[in-house]
Formats: structure tokens, sequence, C-alpha cells
């Protein structure tokens, strides 16, 4: 299905908040550096979104997509075992390229533990969306230890991307002993 002018200048626009998402994070996320990063004017992104909150929606969605792109890159062939799984995720997301996508996704979840109603909802997804990854790489004897072991894998990840963003990296490596 061929996108309309309006869908594709609306897609390009998302490519470009991502990209400088990424790079700056959510903090500088007000109307007029969005625009400016977008290169168009603050009342041409309201005319492509409905509000801030459709725009920011939007943007995070690109980047979980980018974000779950780059990870089924690294998917197992077959299923691994929890600590094997854990080790092969580790060894990924913390590359410097991936760094960027888990320095938003602490903003997120860190804006979602405050109750933001935008941020929320869209950090669960996100969640669950990193859940079902696991799932559907993991080897278990049952789906009950599977969904058990994801959830381990989800909560060890998650932690080890705190560790190392408040600057104890070395912790988070030791943590793969």
């Amino acid at each position: 299905m061929e996108l309309s002018k309006t869908e594709e200048r609306r897609s390009a626009i998302v490519d470009r908040l991502a990209d400088h998402v990424l790079a700056h994070g959510l903090v500088p996320a007000s109307l007029r550096p969005l625009a400016k990063a977008a290169g168009t004017s603050d009342r041409m992104l309201l005319y492509y979104f409905a509000d801030k909150s459709e725009l920011l929606a939007a943007t995070l969605q690109r980047i979980a997509e980018r974000m779950t792109g780059a990870m089924a890159d690294h998917a197992a062939t077959e299923p691994q075992p929890l600590d094997a799984l854990q080790k092969r995720l580790a060894g990924f997301l913390f590359e410097d390229r991936f760094w960027p996508y888990m320095c938003v996704w602490i903003e997120l979840a860190s804006r979602a533990a405050r109750g933001d109603p935008l941020y929320t909802p869209i950090a669960a997804a996100i969640g669950q969306g990193f859940l079902a990854w696991g799932e559907a790489q993991l080897a278990a004897d049952s789906d009950e230890a599977r969904a058990r072991d994801a959830a381990k894998l989800l909560v060890a990840i998650e932690g080890m991307v705190l560790v190392r963003a408040i600057g104890l990296r070395e912790v988070a490596d030791r943590s793969l002993d």
C-alpha cells in the first residue's frame, strides 16, 4: 500500500524526531526544539499531529520499532537457556550503538513511574514487547517456566541497564559471570 504525501511527510518527521530523541533524550522535547529538529515549524508539526502527545507517542513508537528490529537481528536461531540468553542480550544492548535506546528507555520508565499519562501506557507496551521477545527466545520445559524466565530476564536486564546508567558498568558486567 502506497503512502500519501501527507503520510510520507509525517513519517519523515517522525524519523527525524526519533533521531533527535535518541541523540538528546526526552528532556528537550518541547515543541519548538522538536520542530527545529524535524526541519519544520511548530505550526506544521501541529498540522501533521493533533498535539504534542500524539507527536511524542509516534516518535517513541518509531524508536521502539527500530529497537525491536535491531533485536530481531540478534535473535537466537534456536531457544536458549536463561543464562545464555541474558549474556547474549546484555552483549548487544550495552554496545555503544544501542546505548541511546537504553537511555531513552530509562527516561521513559522514569516518567511512567511518576504516573505520566502519556508515557505510562507507552512504557508498558514497550516492556511487554521486551517480555515477548524474551519468551520467544527462551528454552523451557513449559509455557509457565518460559513466562517466569522471561520475567527474570526482563528484570535482570533492566537492573543491569540502571546500574550501568549510574556509572557502575563493572557491576553489571560482573553479574554475568
